[in-house]
C-alpha cells in the first residue's frame, strides 16, 4: 500500500512539474527576414502582425494582386517602415 501511495505521489509531482514548464515554440508566419521591397502597384492588402507569445517578432505580410500570393516584408527595411507609417497616419486621420 505504501508503494502504491508513493508511486501516485511521484506521478502527480511529475505531471505538475511538466505542466509548469513553459515551452516556447515559434509559430511565425514568415520564415527569415522577408523582402525589402515589393512594387506598390502589385500590393492588394497589407497585414501587420505584432509580436506575440507565439512569435517574438513583428511580421508584415503583403497580399499581392491577381492571386500572386503573399510575401513577407522585412519590418526593418525603409520601404516597409514607410508603409507602416502611412497606415498609422491613415488610422489616426480616420478617427
Amino acid at each position: 500500500m505504501k508503494t502504491v501511495t508513493a508511486l501516485l505521489l511521484l506521478v502527480s509531482l511529475a505531471v505538475v512539474a511538466i505542466e509548469g514548464q513553459h515551452i516556447k515554440s515559434q509559430r511565425c508566419v514568415c520564415l527569415g527576414a522577408g523582402l525589402n521591397m515589393v512594387k506598390p502597384a502589385r500590393i492588394e492588402k497589407i497585414e501587420i502582425l505584432p509580436s506575440s507569445p507565439s512569435c517574438g517578432r513583428m511580421e508584415v505580410i503583403a497580399t499581392l494582386k491577381n492571386g500572386a500570393g503573399k510575401r513577407c516584408l522585412n519590418p526593418e527595411s525603409k520601404f516597409t517602415k514607410k508603409i507602416i507609417e502611412k497606415i498609422a497616419k491613415n488610422n489616426r486621420n480616420a478617427r
